[in-house]
């Protein structure tokens, strides 16, 4: 049995729903089905081999339209670009965010890092449920994690080349989309759901706190200039961004090199000097002019600057690493209640080390940061840990999977998190 189209939109949706590829936004029942039957190939934005996508006409009682085959459908696209669109943009607010950064700043090993121990950490200690918004979209980086987290069953070292390889301009991580004789290659999202779940201090706020994340990682020649247009534009999300992650990699700074020494060196590939602060100013120059910010405007919205391969360098910080920056703390309300919360307070006094630390190597880097973003916050992390030693057949920087081990990999996000969605992540209050 069917119903005919054209019914008011269903309680629970969004007003409007936001592509997370094209990030054009549409009403929830403008938004198109992608046809199931194996006959209906071909779509005109997507190509031969792509299910038709079309504007259905009947349903069945539970709400699946039916293509013109008569088979039920079970996914969505945006009407403008064509790509799928995940149910839960279609309830839960997006929250996008972008990382950037030099080629082999270590961006691809932190996003791993990152999203590996947000599953862990963010219902353990918080009490928020991360998962998958679309296996399929998170492919390619549920297989960063396997690789350098759960993969290997050997207990021999495995060079760190051998385990992510380098992010390209094109292929896995891109969508090709026809507009008439424009091609145009959009950048694939990761995409998760952040949700509180039923312990969750503010669980009676759930509906307003929870998000689909659209987490965005593009090759560091992607930022070089003249790199984005009308048929590639592959960081216009950081426009919409809430909070920008700048991944900065201190061993590739020559005064770095100078500081710290060969034999430190050791332990990574050979060593490329590189101005990182264009970079930067690149990615600053495409925000302003896609968020429509002015040249003397600062932009609003939080700068992390996360400094990589922090296991190399955590001597020249002046302090031994900090613990996790998250505590207990007890209830207003009941003194005998007790809830993990997040310490700005702990990330702002290692921000201040490592600010000064790059006053020295890079202050460049400083000044670009400081003078873009009103909110600029300072992170060194390792997102495999202290054990990365130099493989003797490769002479490469290996490690072993079992042993690794992200040191503040969740802090920037747990800190911007705390910025922009206040009461997902309870906090302690932050000092002066």
């Amino acid at each position: 049995m069917t119903k005919t189209a054209a019914e008011p939109r269903p309680t629970g949706l969004l007003p409007r729903v936001t592509c997370p590829h094209c990030w054009e936004q549409h009403p929830p029942q403008k938004l198109l089905w992608i046809s199931e039957h194996t006959n209906l190939l071909g779509d005109e934005r997507l190509g031969p081999e792509q299910p038709r996508r079309f504007v259905p006409t009947r349903f069945t009682l539970t709400g699946e339209a039916l293509d013109k085959e008569g088979f039920p459908c079970h996914q969505l696209a945006c009407p403008n670009c064509h790509l799928v669109i995940p149910r839960s943009l279609l309830e839960l607010e997006p929250l996008f965010l972008s990382i950037f950064g030099a080629p082999a700043s270590g961006k691809s090993y932190f996003l791993a890092a990152l999203t590996w121990e947000l599953r862990k950490i963010l219902p353990l200690e918080f009490r928020v449920g991360f998962a998958d918004a679309d296996p399929v979209l998170n492919q390619q980086l549920n297989a960063y994690e396997e690789s350098v987290f759960s993969g290997s069953s050997t207990d021999e070292p495995v060079p760190l080349t051998s385990l992510i390889r380098k992010t390209e301009e094109q292929g896995d991580l891109y969508d090709t989309v026809s507009f008439g004789n424009q091609t145009v290659s959009f950048p694939r999202p990761f995409l998760f759901t952040l949700q509180p779940q039923h312990d969750h201090r503010n669980v009676q706020n759930a509906a307003k706190l929870a998000r689909t994340l659209c987490l965005y990682d593009n090759a560091g020649e992607s930022f070089q200039a003249g790199k984005d247009s009308a048929a590639a534009p592959v960081t216009r999300h950081m426009a919409q961004s809430r909070v920008l992650f700048f991944v900065f990699d201190p061993t590739q700074e020559a005064r770095f090199q100078r500081m710290i020494g060969k034999e430190t060196l050791a332990v990574t590939p050979a060593i490329k000097t590189m101005r990182q602060e264009p970079i930067l100013q690149e990615a600053i120059s495409r925000i302003r002019r896609f968020a429509g910010l002015k040249q003397s405007e600062r932009h609003k919205r939080p700068l992390v600057v996360i400094l990589t391969k922090f296991d190399i360098w955590w001597s020249m910080l002046g302090a031994d690493p900090s613990p996790d920056p998250w505590q207990k703390a007890r209830s207003a309300a009941n003194s005998e209640e007790t809830f993990q919360a997040f310490d700005p307070n702990a990330v702002a006094k290692q921000s201040q080390l490592a600010r000064q630390l790059l006053l020295k190597i890079s202050p460049e880097i400083v000044t670009a940061a400081e003078g873009f973003s009103t909110d600029v916050t300072y992170v060194p992390v390792t997102s495999v840990g202290w054990n990365v030693s130099v493989d003797k057949k490769t002479g490469l920087p290996a490690i072993k999977p079992s042993e690794a081990a992200p040191y503040w990999a969740t802090v920037p996000f747990l800190y911007g998190i705390s910025k922009v969605i206040p009461g997902l992540i309870p906090t302690i209050a932050k000092k002066g």
